[in-house]
């Protein structure tokens, strides 16, 4: 199957997470990624390690991280105060479909790399900008880190033990959300182009995602007047639906209606529990969810969790494990669905990576290229997409 953006020619000039995350989406879509690097040290995140991933020779290729959000893409080596590379680069435009840039607000003028430059040298050009706050408003100038706008977004105020200290997501979410909706963005300007042939220009802000993100818990505030404070790894509307500890090692139920509700009892042989007026509806139980997990408590920590685990799957009742990230490689399912690829480098060396999650008529959308070398691909970047 051809990949559905194959012909589209994407020039990144984004470093760090969430450009070059939006930027794998779309190679692994089938666009053509240029991904251009300054010539010392290339995207900044070359160099957080360890670990490192290194060919056969000892040669470095970059950090793990950077091996998370670069696949599939050319690596061209280009200074923007380099007037030969800079020219370089705006000749690339005039065949390429998207850039997408995360510089500061008004970073790229004085090099007549912004949208408004970019329209000129091509009518049709699609610009995606990524910045912490967007393209105005009081904060505009401000540099934005994902870990920041977590904090300034409210989802650590959500996040973590309600007696203890705010937390942050394990991995830079805002970042990937804003990366996942700026992919979205671009196409939708690639489909419009399609019909009516004017280029855009998307205005992608870290804090406008992570607001967006906060979903039910937004609404809840919203609607309720009340804003939601820290539960740990319980559920603001939903009860029980959270860890539990039991005899030994921890797991999660997350009950989803009343029915669910029964059955556990059942599973737990406590059915006189379902029908406690405290318990019967989900609003009483996250009315009395305090009393509820007091009461659940000393069930679930009987049981042994493997055994726990049998009888919740035969009956029904939603649970899950929590696993390590080296066990969840080795989880059936996982490897069932093939979410470790092996790429390989030209080599012929291999390079472990996640695997891209959208399936398309049954066929995996991922780039079969791992990230490339610093500058590797500079004989190519010139090459018109249809020849």
């Amino acid at each position: 199957m051809t990949p559905p953006l194959t012909g589209i020619r994407v020039l990144e000039l984004s470093r760090i997470l969430a450009g070059p995350f939006a930027c794998q989406v779309l190679a692994d879509l089938g666009a053509e990624v240029i991904k251009i690097e300054r010539r010392k040290g290339g995207d900044d995140t070359r160099q957080w390690g360890p670990p490192f991933v290194t060919d056969h020779k000892g040669s470095s290729w970059g950090s793990a991280y950077y091996h998370a959000c670069n696949r599939g893409k050319s690596s061209v080596s280009a200074d923007f105060d380099n007037p030969e590379d800079l020219n370089a680069i705006k000749d690339l435009v005039l065949n390429a479909d998207v850039v997408v840039e995360n510089f500061k607000c008004g970073g790229l003028q004085k090099f007549g790399l912004d949208h408004q430059a970019l329209t000129a040298l091509k009518p049709d050009i699609i610009t995606c900008s990524i910045t912490g706050f967007g393209q105005d408003g009081p904060y505009a100038d401000r540099a934005g880190y994902d870990y920041i706008i977590q904090g300034m977004a409210g989802l650590m105020d959500i996040t973590g033990d309600p007696h203890g200290e705010p937390q942050k997501v394990g991995v830079a979410v805002v970042d990937l959300f804003t990366g996942l909706y700026a992919a979205n963005a671009i196409q939708a300007a690639l489909y419009r182009k399609s019909h009516t042939g004017h280029g855009a220009y998307i205005d992608m802000a870290l804090f406008d995602c992570a607001v967006a993100m906060l979903a039910n818990q937004g609404m809840n505030a919203l609607i309720s007047g009340t804003p939601p404070r820290r539960l740990g790894n319980a559920h603001p509307n939903i009860a029980p639906y959270q860890v539990f500890e039991a005899s030994d090692g921890h797991l999660i139920i997350a009950v989803g209606n009343d029915g669910q509700f029964q059955t556990l009892m059942r599973v737990l042989g406590h059915e006189a529990l379902a029908m406690d007026e405290r318990f019967v509806t989900n609003a009483q139980r996250v009315k009395n969810r305090i009393d509820l997990t007091e009461a659940l408590n000393p069930l679930i920590k009987a049981c042994e969790t493997r055994t726990l685990m049998q009888k919740l799957e035969a009956f029904g009742v939603p649970f899950g494990p929590i696993n390590r990230i080296d066990q969840v490689f080795e989880d059936p399912q996982a490897k069932a669905r093939g979410l470790v690829q092996i790429l390989s480098t030209p080599s012929g060396d291999c390079v472990p990576s996640l695997a891209g999650p959208i399936i398309i008529d049954g066929v995996r959308q991922m780039a079969n290229t791992p990230p490339p070398a610093l500058g590797a691909h500079k004989p190519i970047w010139q090459t018109p997409i249809d020849s």
